[in-house]
């Protein structure tokens, strides 16, 4: 099966030097210089992979990202420069991933490519064998999250969207509710594509969810910081 790739860059120099490095790998490879080109492309074409610099004109890589995660499963490779590490943290929350710095190493995108790739679509087979038997409500501590929708409801009935990297990490806390888990165990779960580069996005993620939560970061009670060992979550989950 052809794997097809989608680059979005604004730069031609950066389109052609991807676009010859997949195609001598035997990707099929299609280019969009702009986030809207790309969205054009996408409606009409499907790929495995969307390959897309941070840095776009008009609307930018992050919010691409975003909104291709709430409506796909498609695998997306970050491009970012040295200087964008606050960018990328956000980036990969979206649901980004993986990422390549500027300048790009060829080798190392290719093996990016090749190792993101086979994980989508493993991903993809395991979660069509088991939608079915999946809840699509879970209650803990007066919380209810609609795993449907990806919205979280609190005890008075106000509803909030969850991002897909908070949403992800709430499910692997609701597996393992009652048990530490080390920031290592967190990374490897979160979508099974070990997109997470470093502790502090990790750490990030757990702060935005605490929020959402109305989880005091001085004094928490569902999602506890165990020092030197990771975090646990302490509320009981029912479907």
């Amino acid at each position: 099966m052809t794997t097809r790739v989608l680059i979005v860059d604004d730069d031609p120099l950066i389109r052609e030097l991807l676009d010859a490095y997949l195609s001598q790998e035997g990707y099929e490879v299609h280019c969009a210089a702009t986030a809207e080109l790309a969205e054009s492309f996408l409606a009409a074409n499907t790929v495995d992979l969307v390959m897309l610099d941070i840095r776009l004109p008009g609307k930018d890589g992050l919010t691409l990202t975003r909104e291709l995660r709430v409506r796909s499963e498609v695998g997306i490779i970050l491009i970012t420069g040295r200087n964008d590490e606050v960018d990328l943290i956000v980036g990969l929350e979206c649901g980004a991933d993986d990422y390549v710095v500027k300048p790009l190493n060829p080798r190392e995108l290719v093996s990016r490519t090749k190792n993101l790739v086979r994980r989508v679509r493993h991903a993809q087979q395991h979660t069509s064998s088991t939608t079915l038997a999946r809840q699509q409500i879970k209650h803990f501590a007066d919380w209810t999250l609609d795993t449907d929708r990806r919205r979280l409801i609190d005890p008075a009935g106000g509803e909030t969207l969850l991002t897909h990297g908070e949403y992800q990490l709430l499910n692997v806390f609701l597996r393992n509710s009652g048990h530490t888990l080390s920031r290592d165990q967190l990374m490897d779960q979160i979508r099974n594509r070990e997109w997470v580069p470093s502790d502090r996005s990790i750490d990030v993620l757990v702060g935005r969810l605490r929020r959402k939560l109305h989880d005091d970061p001085a004094e928490p009670q569902l999602i506890i910081t165990i020092h030197g060992a990771g975090y646990l979550f302490t509320a009981s989950v029912a479907a």
